[in-house]
């Protein structure tokens, strides 16, 4: 069952409507029929107010999303393919999106997939440029005609599809409000720019995230050293029960704390662990605790 079902479900065996859901949460009825038709997920202060409201929890109501892999397809796509031929460093600049797909997978093509459920000229809407340069592969996602970013952060929907066997090293920009990482093995991969939900499952290597604003992490499957660098932010993390890792905390007034079924509990991470969680930054918290 997707968000959108939960929530269709969860008001409805509440017994409230639409435009009362809306009220309680200080946002339009529009911005409600949009989460409940899949057009996109609440920001990161409204799902935390949903999972309050009903009583159900954030990893609850994003499972699904979180285990999603390719997804069924939008009304409107535009594909770009490049084929690849040996190991190659990756620098993708895409702007903003209303959520963002990265995966890593056996062909020897590189495929970008813009999709939207609403753009009908989503071809002159963005332009997909990829560049093959000496070891190097440009990837640009650019707005024209008039496209804004406001817009592209409500409408457009990326994935990007990488040669697991050519992957040398990856960085993405990006203003995404979700971010899924799916079965990527490599060296070293490091995003930067804003998101609200970043899903980590089947990743092995260095993960650098520099996100500045508050984010829910989830990892489901990570092996590796994630480094995670914040400044004046307040973000939560989840790890699966059993998930072993060890935490370094470094920077200036930040910290780290954990969690364990919405309650303050000892430091559960193992000094031992070859995987690593590191937490850099400046005045900025990170609450780390187990999924339900």
């Amino acid at each position: 069952m997707t968000f959108a079902e939960k929530l269709r479900n969860a008001r409805k065996q509440a017994g409230i409507s639409q435009e009362m859901l809306a009220e309680k949460l200080c946002v339009s009825r529009q911005a409600v029929t949009k989460w409940e038709t899949e057009m996109g997920l609440p920001d990161i202060a409204n799902m935390m107010a949903i999972s309050k409201l009903f009583n159900i929890s954030v990893d609850e109501f994003l499972a699904k999303e979180k285990e999603a892999s390719i997804r069924k397809g939008y009304l409107y796509e535009s594909n770009t393919e490049y084929d690849i031929d040996g190991s190659k460093h990756f620098d993708i600049k895409l702007g903003g999106t209303n959520e963002l797909k990265v995966y890593g997978v056996e062909s020897e093509k590189v495929v970008v997939r813009l999709g939207s459920n609403t753009l009908e000229n989503i071809a002159q809407c963005f332009k997909t440029k990829i560049d093959d340069i000496k070891g190097r592969i440009d990837i640009d996602v650019n707005r024209q005609n008039k496209m804004t970013e406001a817009a592209a952060k409500e409408e457009l929907f990326i994935e990007v599809f990488l040669p697991k066997k050519y992957l040398s090293s990856i960085e993405i920009e990006a203003n995404a409000r979700t971010i899924f990482m799916n079965n990527l093995d490599c060296p070293h991969i490091e995003f930067q720019g804003k998101t609200s939900f970043f899903y980590i499952n089947d990743v092995n290597g260095r993960l650098e995230i520099d996100s500045g604003s508050d984010v829910n992490f989830c990892v489901s499957e990570f092996s590796g050293s994630l480094e995670i660098n914040q400044i004046y932010s307040t973000s939560r993390l989840s790890v699966p029960s059993g998930f072993k890792f060890r935490s370094v905390v470094k920077g200036i007034k930040t910290s780290v704390t954990f969690e364990d079924d919405g309650t303050a509990v000892e430091d559960f991470s193992d000094k031992d662990a070859d995987t690593v969680i590191e937490f850099n930054g400046m005045k900025s918290e990170l609450v780390i605790f187990h999924a339900k």
